[in-house]
């Protein structure tokens, strides 16, 4: 195995390569005040953004789930790597050469399983292209895309791609690459033949399936001759690096503009999403052989941000089956705060055949909002019964209105119920309103157990982040002045070190009464103290986080460096004075926390002590009641 990756190259990966550069390649952020960026968490579901990025510090911290660190963490985290495969990834983004403690460089048959999976991916990639612009083999894949109405310009914007017809040509290209054949197996382009691994895609043309990183993790084959026995879309199995649930083919392309738009565009093919795109429809994305489901919803959350006029367009066959995926899209419709909407092309074409017979324009035009899905839907459902009869409507409004009820926005719950009660034919409008009502009650009723977690914690504080629940005690009432005030001294002894410098590195864990901020003050201390920041801001963080000694109080590191720092009424900025005060009052606290321990042993001593700790004990008092004095007249200065 490679030994551990140096630490100077640690560093100069985590200052090289930006934690929001990184970061918005998986989802759209935003400024959320004090230089910070904030987004929807991608670790956990959430309607409204609670996952900041501190650029500046270099890292980032989700008031929610309470996940935080820095980029190499972030990384780590959003797609499983270990420390150093996230490390390897970020230093060859930046075209960092890492040294290792043993034995030197890190030759590329000793990384990371799954560096090597993407590695095999992209070179397949790469070589499947050439297939495809080169061979004479491919001309039936290139007669296939010209039929279509793509060119080979068009081919190469998308890396379409041609697998051979042979048993093993990738498989023997891969391993002049220096692949195993165990590594060859478990990225899924090959498979298990009698004689060893054969190419698990042949005589097939080729679309790399990409993450939301642009990483190929795996292909999309369509069949192209006569001869071949299988499917027609054959796709990557499910792997270490790739889950079809859990992918969207196109999303790299289009993810930018579907944050920008907030607009996204769900067609049913490959060769629907090239049409899109080359029509001028570049927020569109396909699922790769499976249906839309929760898991394809979430990657959509994070890029549209949940805005209210945000809009998902879904285009599907006119046919049965088309309209049996929109019923299943609708199915987790309510998942989504954007609008949802259907988009049916004439005569049941798919924006591929579309842009065919009429051009551009016409794809365009297709994938403007027409139809609400949840009218689709229910159109389907009401469509099955005979309205001409009581008994009809009465059937059809019991299979429709339990539809309406899941609708979460009262108003537009009671909208819907009453263009569901002109679709049925009811005149008494009223009772479809009631009756959805009633459902949405009785569903409220079944599955409600109290407020959401989330909204318990933030009742018992301040309008401001919620505390971790984890196991540092009593969630703590940030409406206590005390317990705000420390929190508000840690957040600028981690974020401006050079205000609170070297001031607060003589104050003592006890002077922190929260047992959280005892524990961030005690890390500081133990990482060299706050001063050390005032040099190097990034550094001084990382080694914050590192001293602290559980994954709870690291989390609060990580909050508090995040977090914006609370000013108030009257209070211009962030600068020495706004500084001084909170060291001030923090430290007077802390001095009339030990006068009233003092002055209590003062009356247990009385008049009958020894007069030797009598004295003592009164001129202790005396100090800090003169230090107090000092405080109080003088400010910061008297520290």
């Amino acid at each position: 195995m490679a030994g551990r990756i140096n630490d100077e190259d640690v560093k100069a990966v985590r200052d090289a390569v930006p934690i929001d550069a990184v970061v918005s390649e998986y989802l759209q952020l935003r400024n959320a005040g004090g230089g910070n960026l904030k987004g929807l968490c991608p670790f956990h579901d959430e309607k409204s953004p609670s996952f900041q990025v501190s650029p500046s510090k270099g890292f980032f911290h989700c008031f929610g789930c309470q996940e935080g660190g820095d980029t190499i963490t972030f990384v780590m985290k959003i797609d499983h790597l270990s420390f150093s495969e996230a490390v390897e990834r970020l230093a060859g983004q930046a075209g960092i050469t890492l040294r290792y403690e043993e034995g030197g460089y890190n030759p590329s048959h000793q990384r990371g399983e799954r560096i090597r999976l993407v590695e095999a991916h992209k070179i397949a990639a790469d070589w499947y292209t050439e297939q495809l612009a080169t061979s004479p083999e491919a001309d039936t894949g290139r007669q296939f895309l010209a039929e279509r109405g793509f060119d080979q310009a068009a081919a190469q914007h998308f890396s379409v791609g041609y697998s051979p017809q042979g048993w093993d040509h990738l498989t023997k290209y891969l391993r002049g690459k220096g692949f195993t054949d165990k590594e060859i197996l478990l990225s899924g382009l090959a498979q298990e033949g009698r004689r060893g691994p054969i190419d698990r895609f042949r005589g097939r043309l080729m679309w790399p399936i990409r993450d939301i990183g642009g990483e190929v993790v795996g292909f999309g084959a369509r069949k192209l001759y006569e001869a071949d026995n299988g499917p027609k879309y054959l796709n990557t199995p499910d792997t270490a690096i790739y889950r079809k649930s859990q992918v969207l083919y196109g999303i790299d392309l289009a993810k930018k503009d579907i944050a920008k738009a907030s607009r996204a565009v769900v067609v049913e093919g490959y060769t629907d999403v090239m049409a899109c795109h080359l029509a001028g429809v570049t927020t569109a994305i396909a699922t790769c052989g499976t249906a839309f489901g929760g898991d394809h919803i979430k990657i959509l959350r994070r890029l549209l941000m949940d805005n209210g006029s945000a809009r998902v367009i879904f285009t599907f066959d006119g046919d049965a089956a088309g309209q049996k995926a929109a019923l299943r899209a609708f199915e987790d419709d309510q998942k989504f705060a954007a609008e949802t909407y259907i988009a049916i092309a004439p005569d049941g074409m798919d924006p591929c055949d579309l842009r065919l017979a009429k051009g551009d324009e016409a794809v365009a035009d297709l994938v403007e909002p027409r139809t609400p899905l949840f009218e689709f839907a229910l159109r389907q459902i009401v469509s099955r019964y005979d309205l001409e009869t009581p008994a009809g409507r009465a059937s059809a409004l019991d299979e429709a209105a339990p539809i309406v009820a899941r609708i979460k926005n009262s108003g537009a719950q009671h909208e819907v119920a009453v263009q569901l009660a002109g679709m049925l034919g009811i005149l008494d409008t009223q009772f479809v309103v009631k009756r959805v009502a009633q459902l949405a009650r009785w569903a409220r009723d079944r599955g409600g157990k109290g407020p959401a977690p989330e909204r318990q914690h933030q009742g018992r504080q301040y309008a401001g982040p919620s505390q971790p629940a984890t196991s540092r005690g009593p969630a703590l009432n940030l409406r206590n002045p005390v317990f705000a005030t420390e929190r508000e001294l840690l957040k600028l002894a981690l974020q401006r070190p050079e205000l609170v410098s070297p001031a607060f590195d003589a104050y003592g864990v006890d002077e922190f009464t929260a047992p959280p901020y005892a524990a961030v003050r005690q890390a500081i201390q133990d990482a060299g103290g706050a001063e050390p920041g005032v040099a190097d801001p990034q550094d001084y963080l990382v080694r914050v986080r590192e001293a602290a000694p559980d994954d709870a109080v690291r989390a609060t590191v990580t909050e508090l460096a995040v977090e914006a720092i609370m000013l108030h009424k009257g209070v211009k900025g962030v600068d020495e004075v706004y500084a001084g005060a909170q060291l001030v009052t923090v430290r007077r606290r802390a001095v009339e926390r030990r006068i009233r321990d003092i002055t209590g042993r003062l009356t247990r001593l009385g008049t009958h002590g020894d007069p030797a700790e009598l004295a003592a004990v009164q001129n202790e008092l005396w100090v800090l009641q003169q230090y107090d004095q000092s405080l109080r007249e003088h400010g910061a200065a008297a520290l």
